[in-house]
């Protein structure tokens, strides 16, 4: 074939990779929301994995068997904790409703008085904040349709992970297959650390929470503590998200309660990131908290409040296959891997 020939169809052949690049990023865009849910549904399975595990290994049963009682066990706590907590719960969330408006014009009425009114019902878009409070958690509510989806995509992939990761591999090429499969498996410990972490953080924020509030005297301490515990589930945003209806609430009570609810959150939360991180922070992935909160600020823009949900574990995953497909093998630059030392 003249040369001519060949340089021409070298062109054709990387003209059509380019455009095949750009029709995929194209519908990556596009479908990015499902590609979410796709991640969400990973999440479950792991998180089922992490509890399947334990009875598998101990008690050498198959690895359906393992999961089926993980997932009764996961109902069955569910069904336990309502059981126990439920009327409470649902009794403190109905006073929470009433208490919120009635805290906020409270609130209005002293910053009335101290002549901050007017500034702050500005910088926080007017005076319909409670409504436009309102309609966002309701908008919310229309994704439990999306969540029972990842539930039970979840469960799936927790039955059989090597079925759906083999046939993720097949779309790489055949010489790439062991990188791409190394990545993958790492990417996976590092996300079963990370969640260990985030549980056991988690946990100690919503006790605290709870049991400081309780002594404190602010109403719905329980209810208010659970919503410290799930909240703290996203790094940075969630905890000032939960401290906003505490603080409000304790505020109609005085300025003074005011003053120990805030401080207790703050103290929660310096105590996890001073002792509880640094502890479980030793087997888990570190990354670095710029990284984290610009992970956090893009998972927003992108996806809206399911990608800033989801962006830390998101974002463990992408860290670790930068930094296994990038920057270890493409720059052949020496780099920790999820289990090592934290960087310091």
């Amino acid at each position: 074939m003249p040369q001519q020939d060949k340089d021409l169809s070298a062109f054709i052949s990387r003209v059509l990779v380019a455009i095949a690049l750009a029709g995929l990023a194209w519908l990556l865009w596009t479908y990015r929301s499902l590609l979410l849910l796709i991640f969400g549904a990973v999440l479950v399975a792991v998180i089922l994995g992490l509890i399947a595990g334990p009875i598998n290994r101990r008690l050498h049963a198959p690895r359906g068997i393992a999961l089926a009682v993980a997932v009764l066990l996961v109902l069955g706590l569910f069904g336990l904790a309502l059981w126990m907590f439920g009327a409470e719960i649902v009794r403190q969330a109905e006073q929470l409703s009433e208490l919120i408006p009635a805290a906020w014009r409270s609130l209005e009425g002293r910053l009335e008085v101290w002549g901050l009114a007017e500034g702050v019902r500005q910088s926080l878009g007017g005076s319909g904040v409670m409504s436009n409070l309102s309609r966002m958690v309701m908008s919310l509510g229309g994704g439990i349709a999306d969540l029972v989806l990842v539930i039970v995509a979840g469960i799936f992939l927790a039955a059989q992970p090597r079925l759906y990761r083999s046939g993720l591999l097949k779309l790489v090429p055949a010489r790439r297959r062991g990188l791409a499969g190394e990545a993958l498996d790492e990417s996976g410990t590092a996300l079963t650390l990370w969640l260990k972490g985030r549980l056991v953080a988690m946990a100690v924020v919503g006790l605290l929470t709870g049991l400081g509030l309780w002594l404190i005297g602010v109403p719905a301490a329980l209810t208010l503590g659970l919503l410290a515990a799930i909240l703290d589930f996203i790094p940075f945003i969630g905890p000032i998200l939960a401290a906003v209806p505490g603080v409000l609430i304790a505020f109609a009570s005085g300025p003074e309660t005011a003053l120990w609810t805030a401080a207790l959150y703050l103290a929660a939360q310096q105590l996890e990131g001073n002792v509880v991180d640094p502890l479980v922070q030793q087997r888990m992935v570190n990354l670095p908290p710029a990284y984290l909160l610009f992970a956090l600020v893009a998972g927003g823009l992108l996806f809206g409040v399911p990608g800033i949900i989801l962006g830390a574990p998101l974002s463990v995953v992408v860290f670790i296959l930068v930094k296994r497909l990038y920057v270890q093998e493409a720059l052949d630059t020496p780099t920790e891997m999820p289990g090592d030392k934290a960087e310091s």
